[in-house]
């Protein structure tokens, strides 16, 4: 790979280098930026050092962030970290475009040579002797420029083994060489359709499942390479990186093979019918035994004389422009979801010790085995109060079937529905009546006629009870195997943490619920036998409904005598059929009161049933809750099957498992919110690097980092400069620059504009006052210089840097020149003696008035002395 920005020490060296003039040490002994020697190549050739001093320097330290991230692993917390993915083609040009960037030899061949991800980490390095290494499995291999193709090839083999297969386990390259880009990107294996080579037959599937793996989140930043002898909508990293970036906004094209089809070039890379957001690169590959220097040359010689390819704008084409854009572009992807990694470390970090706290402690004594039982059988007991008798839904809000009191009163009201329905007589038609008669003829006896016998009002009773006897046995076992999963799913949530316990509390709550089951169907058995008993309420309803339905026997008896038609209108039961009565009519009468008491008795007898079932329902599932919890589970769980308390101190592998995992995650992420905050943090005071905005003196010194700079250096400055140039300050220049005004005799004597600014930047950096600063230097100036540098500073707060030296000179230069009448201070100053119009209009404060002990006005102070000066004139 063609190392962009390297050093020119090694002139030999087969790798070839651009060339490079040497740091040089200044005067003043600090090294000044190295400058390129000039060369052939294009314009962007040249901006190599200004790329390397400046973007490298303040990049480097984001990368450094980021691979720490990378390589404690927290991607696999679901964090997804800024990457540029390298995808193309087959014999796309892939490995040419990296060897260019890294000027490092990659494996190269026939078919597919890279098998693994290869995450490749340039690193700009001072030194002259590169250092490379390879990392996998936990390993770290040493290797150097001439045998890192071998050593890829070797560690691919053991990821991915020797027949050809692809492996989606990266290899990560770390080349810290003098002169590359500070970049890490991921070159993966490059599409191919066919397998060949023993390549296995779903070659496609498992390298397009690798490719949108890595570019599918949308911290990815995709360089789609692209051959320039191709059509590139048919291309099919193209149709990868469409599905998941169709606006482009995060795919770079890079064009190589640019020499071999120059035609139509131009109009592919402007037309850009693929949507490529962040635009093209367009390169030309090295050919042949060509060093990385002389491929650059003919590069550069390539794009400026080629009739075709000299039309092309140079700002998109050469190897320079394409690592100084992944720099630019790597570094505003940085910036922009930093951010969000920040809240995602966070988020995740708090959900998992969330998930660990609820985990149970790890139990070692028996004591503590007996607390965490106790402790289990409490909250689920808390749990069934809730659920079964308070009615409180808090811990299964969405969980419609743990509603416990809903559920049981809706099947209540189920089973009254039936009962009501099963006790209406369905004999409407032909049959009206007819069970009655019979009874009642089976039932005459030796008396008089008009009595009813009782015996014939049991027959009945007796009969319809039996028959809703089976509708009561099913109702309790549906009840009770309802209560026996919801017991069942509390207690399993309360042991989750310890399966040793789940066995016997599940044994121990099936028994329970076996016997509390056994005991409502015997209490069912005995209330339908107490009803079948005998026929007896002290319910006034009974009376009442029964007299309402007796109203109806008088035109009842009318049409049934007295009328041909086939049917009566009863108004408890509608229309019925009487013709076939007329055979009976001696004993309707008698029939028919008895159907009324029979219907007015029922709905006692319905009413009596349905509640004495929801009451004992309610009072087994207390006792329940209150006895035979307590009672039941502890007997089974330290009984001989039960296996004591002692499996409590077995933790369970799974238990032991999550532990463990969770531990590692929260130490991961921890040590990860670390990294990110002191990124976060760092990128807070460099927000304007890539993007700078109009400087202004305190915007410069809250977003530079100073290091060592003396104040000769601002001095040869010219003002225009200052604007960019880095204010590296630090306590020795302060020291030096205040010993400098301690020995200020007089106005010529007086520190040039350079340091007034240098120290007021000192002044701002230690967040020390600008008033305090002007009483310190009042005390070793005249009252004349106190004025100009009081104004000066007082126009420094709104001004730039540029603005305010000339202000500065020009005030300097009328004080020397005697016209100190024209020296007005912007801020108001108030003299030891009274002197009257001073507030009102400063030219009466002019320089030829001596002030003993000036100070700082402010507004509100304005007035009040304003009121006393005229407070003074009245008197």
């Amino acid at each position: 790979m063609s190392s962009v920005y390297s050093d020119s020490s090694r002139p030999s060296d087969r790798m070839g280098r651009l060339a490079f003039k040497p740091a040089e040490s200044s005067s003043n002994g600090h090294m000044r930026p190295a400058t390129p020697e000039p060369s052939p190549a294009i314009s962007t050739c040249n901006d190599a050092a200004p790329l390397v001093s400046t973007y490298n320097d303040r990049i480097r330290p984001l990368l450094d962030a980021i691979d720490k991230l990378r390589h404690l692993k927290v991607m696999k917390e679901g964090i997804e970290l800024p990457t540029i993915v390298v995808v193309g083609d087959q014999s796309s040009g892939k490995s040419s475009v990296l060897e260019s960037l890294a000027g490092i030899s990659l494996p190269r061949g026939q078919g597919i040579c890279t098998r693994v991800p290869l995450i490749m980490r340039l690193q700009h390095h001072p030194t002259i002797d590169p250092e490379l290494h390879l990392e996998y499995h936990g390993k770290i291999v040493h290797t150097d420029e001439t045998y890192v193709s071998e050593d890829i090839i070797t560690a691919t083999d053991e990821i991915a083994g020797s027949k050809k297969e692809i492996s989606n386990t990266p290899l990560t390259l770390v080349v810290k060489k003098r002169g590359v880009p500070d970049l890490t990107m991921v070159d993966l294996p490059g599409i191919t359709r066919v397998p060949v080579h023993g390549q296995p037959e779903d070659i496609y599937e498992q390298i397009s499942g690798i490719i949108m793996e890595y570019i599918q989140p949308k911290e990815s930043i995709i360089l789609n390479v692209l051959s320039a002898t191709v059509d590139f909508p048919t291309c099919e990293s193209i149709r990868m990186s469409r599905r998941v970036d169709p606006t482009g906004e995060r795919t770079l094209a890079v064009v190589t093979k640019s020499d071999k089809a120059p035609e139509g070039l131009l109009d592919k890379v402007t037309a850009d019918d693929v949507n490529i957001g962040l635009g093209y690169v367009c390169v030309r590959n090295r050919i042949g035994d060509e060093s990385y220097e002389e491929a650059r040359k003919e590069e550069a010689k390539l794009f400026q004389t080629h009739p075709l390819l000299s039309e092309i704008d140079k700002s998109i084409v050469g190897i320079p422009v394409l690592a100084r854009n992944l720099v630019q572009i790597q570094a505003n992807s940085i910036s922009r979801c930093l951010p969000d990694i920040v809240k995602k470390i966070n988020d995740k970090l708090n959900q998992n010790m969330s998930e660990l706290k609820k985990m149970p402690n790890h139990l070692s004594s028996v004591a503590d085995a007996l607390t965490a039982f106790m402790g289990i059988l409490g909250s689920a007991k808390e749990s069934f109060r809730k659920i079964f008798i308070r009615g409180e839904f808090d811990e299964y809000p969405n969980d419609k079937e743990m509603h416990c009191t809903a559920r049981l009163a809706e099947m209540l009201n189920e089973l009254s529905k039936e009962l009501q329905l099963k006790c209406e007589n369905n004999d409407s038609g032909d049959e009206f009546l007819m069970e009655e008669i019979k009874v009642l003829e089976e039932a005459i006896g030796i008396g008089l006629p008009n009595f009813l016998p009782r015996t014939a009002f049991l027959s009945i009773l007796q009969g319809k009870v039996g028959e809703i006897a089976s509708i009561l046995v099913e109702f309790v076992q549906k009840a009770w195997k309802y209560i026996e999963k919801v017991v069942l799913d509390v207690l399993m949530h309360h042991c989750e943490n310890y399966p040793q316990l789940q066995s016997s509390t599940r044994r121990a709550a099936q028994n329970l619920i076996a016997k509390l089951k056994e005991q409502s169907l015997e209490r069912v058995m005995e209330t339908v036998e107490m009803e079948q008993l005998t026929d007896y309420t002290c319910n006034p309803e009974y009376m009442s409904s029964w007299s309402q339905l007796m109203i109806q026997e008088e035109p009842f008896m009318r049409v049934l005598k007295h009328s041909d038609s086939p049917g009566a209108m009863l108004g408890c039961l509608g229309t019925v059929q009487i013709g076939h009565l007329r055979k009976h009519m001696g004993m309707v009468q008698q029939a028919f009161d008895l159907r009324m008491r029979m219907t007015a008795y029922w709905k006692i007898v319905h009413q009596r049933l349905v509640d004495c079932l929801g009451l004992h329902l309610l009072y087994s599932v207390k006792n329940l809750v209150n006895k035979g919890i307590d009672r039941e589970i502890p007997n089974e769980f330290m009984g001989p099957h039960g296996g004591g308390l002692e499996r409590m101190l077995e933790e369970s592998p799974s238990v032991a498992s999550k532990r463990q995992r969770l531990n590692q995650s929260i130490k991961v992420l921890r040590e990860s919110k670390v990294v990110a905050s002191q990124l976060e943090r760092g990128e807070d005071s460099k927000r304007t690097f890539l993007n700078p905005k109009p400087y202004t003196l305190k915007q410069h010194i809250n977003q530079t980092r100073f290091s060592s700079l003396r104040i000769g250096d601002l001095e040869r400055k010219k003002p225009e400069e200052f604007k960019m140039f880095p204010l590296n300050i630090r306590k020795p220049i302060a020291k030096d620059f205040t010993q400098r005004l301690a020995d200020c005799k007089d106005l010529q004597e007086m520190p040039k504009p350079q340091d007034i600014m240098v120290r007021q930047s000192i002044a701002e950096q230690t967040q020390a006052s600008a008033e305090s600063f002007i009483h310190r230097f009042r005390r070793r100036c005249k009252v004349q210089q106190d004025i100009m540098v009081r104004q000066s500073i007082a126009e420094e707060t709104q001004a730039t840097t540029e603005s305010y030296i000339p202000r500065f000179r020009r005030c300097y230069k009328v004080h020397m020149a005697g016209n100190e009448d024209n020296l007005r201070p912007k801020t108001t100053i108030i003299p030891n003696k009274p002197l009257r119009g001073v507030l009102a209009d400063n030219s009466s404060c002019g320089a030829q008035d001596t002030y003993s002990s000036p100070d700082i006005i402010k507004p509100k102070q304005v007035c009040d002395m304003k009121f006393r000066q005229e407070s003074l004139d009245k008197n």
